[in-house]
């Protein structure tokens, strides 16, 4: 009875350390290195990378010309306004906040805005996982509202996260790139 017991255990042991030895692949994604598979993280393990609080400390122009004005984003408030917002992007219902931590303006310091979020994933492999979101105003249902946002993720190591919003321009596509760290609660 022991010699079995020990068998079993030796035999859990060895699947586990073999299970666990798989080499994980370094691909550039964007610019950005991941470690998970050919295509980058799957929509899955950026749902789950993306839960927490995110602070947006800056936002770069990639491939926009100097003197292409962008008057706001998301339908809300000029880039300026955003830069210091805590996105709250919590798991289970996907119900999360933005919470405007700048004053100018057109900025309304300590403004809540409350969002529904998800990651999107193209079943047909055409694109890399996207994060989304859609603004629900008070007495909205999410199921409700039809327009939303969607920004390209480029890179996460858990501490920092890099999405990309694509801005159509005359002569093909520019990016707003969006830099977060993640909130010490």
């Amino acid at each position: 009875m022991r010699k079995h017991i020990l068998s079993v255990c030796t035999l859990l042991a060895l699947v586990l350390v073999l299970g666990s030895c798989g080499a994980q692949r370094k691909t550039s994604t964007g610019g950005a290195s991941t470690s998970t598979g050919a295509q980058g993280p799957s929509a899955s393990q950026w749902r789950s990378g993306l839960k927490g609080k995110w602070v947006l400390n800056s936002v770069d122009r990639e491939d926009i010309p100097a003197a292409y004005t962008i008057k706001n984003i998301f339908d809300e408030a000029p880039v300026d306004c955003f830069v210091g917002s805590v996105w709250n992007l919590p798991g289970g219902n996907y119900r999360g906040s933005i919470t405007f931590n700048t004053s100018g303006t057109l900025c309304a310091d300590g403004a809540v805005r409350t969002i529904v979020w998800s990651v999107f994933d193209d079943k047909s492999g055409a694109q890399h996982p996207q994060f989304q979101f859609k603004k629900i105003y008070s007495g909205e249902k999410a199921s409700n509202v039809t327009s939303g946002y969607r920004l390209n993720l480029s890179y996460s190591d858990g501490q920092s996260l890099v999405m990309r919003m694509p801005i159509p321009l005359d002569n093909g596509t520019g990016y707003l790139v969006l830099n977060f760290t993640k909130a010490v609660d």
